[in-house]
């Protein structure tokens, strides 16, 4: 019980800082932490990661930093996505899924890791990326603005989401927030929280699919998921207090980490 406790504590922590990599170390730490395999784990920190990130979006929606629009359409293709992947996972061998898992674990960590060391260019202090994002803020009213492309990104981006946490058992904040970063000029803050809205109704959906399947939550994974929902919150007073830049490094890391650990159980 107690494992179950830090471990959840921890993934909600990380969920909360980041709004990113609460999915995608859930699983991880419910193989090795608790020895579950990966087809019991994917549902448990599904649930865990989806109540969490309702947690942090009602917070992210009191303060009016979520995007709410953009998180609604990424959400909508994500759930007509999610059950591609969970049809694909129950078809593969579960050493080619943590095989996949690994794989994820290291992309995630080398877009962070590279995230972290961009720089506005010098100058003026205007960032000459501007013109590149594909999903733009009207310096007049502070709104996205709908452009053909910027649907069009947002609808691709959450289709991937959806497809992962179908496939993985991952909530797709690892990849919401980079996609985010790279793809529009939203506040850091703003991302997060949009990000949480994005990850809590997908994972939403997905949870509903694998419990009508049959899948049944056993009483550790209950402490699991109440832990993250605590951990959530003390992530989402923390994040404003710390750089971003240090958050980017310090998650990256620790994928690398989980990565050579998860990988030398699977080989």
């Amino acid at each position: 019980m107690m494992l179950a406790l830090l471990l959840g504590g921890l993934i909600g922590l990380v969920l909360g800082l980041t709004g990113a990599g609460g999915g995608i170390l859930a699983v991880p730490a419910l193989v090795l932490g608790l020895g579950w395999p990966m087809t019991q784990a994917a549902p448990v920190a599904l649930l865990a990661v989806g109540v969490s990130a309702a947690v942090g979006a009602i917070d992210g929606l009191r303060q009016r930093i979520v995007r709410w629009r953009a998180a609604l359409l990424m959400a909508l293709l994500g759930t007509l996505f999610t059950p591609v992947g969970l049809l694909l996972a129950h078809r593969l061998p579960e050493r080619w899924l943590m095989g996949l898992f690994c794989a994820v674990l290291l992309v995630v960590a080398w877009r962070m890791f590279s995230q972290s060391r961009d720089r506005p260019c010098a100058g003026s202090g205007i960032d000459h990326s501007w013109e590149q994002k594909n999903c733009m803020l009207n310096q007049r009213t502070g709104r996205l603005d709908w452009t053909w492309r910027c649907s069009l990104t947002l609808s691709v981006v959450g289709s991937c989401c959806g497809f992962l946490t179908g496939l993985l058992g991952v909530g797709g904040g690892f990849l919401l927030v980079p996609a985010f970063r790279q793809l529009t000029d939203i506040r850091v803050h703003g991302i997060i929280a949009t990000s949480l809205m994005v990850i809590a109704l997908v994972s939403g959906t997905a949870i509903l699919g694998a419990l009508h399947a049959g899948v049944r939550i056993p009483l550790a994974g209950g402490y699991f998921i109440g832990a993250s929902v605590v951990g959530m919150l003390a992530g989402r007073v923390l994040s404003p207090r710390l750089p971003a830049r240090v958050l980017q490094v310090g998650f990256a890391a620790l994928c690398v980490g989980v990565t050579l650990y998860l990988g030398s159980q699977v080989l």
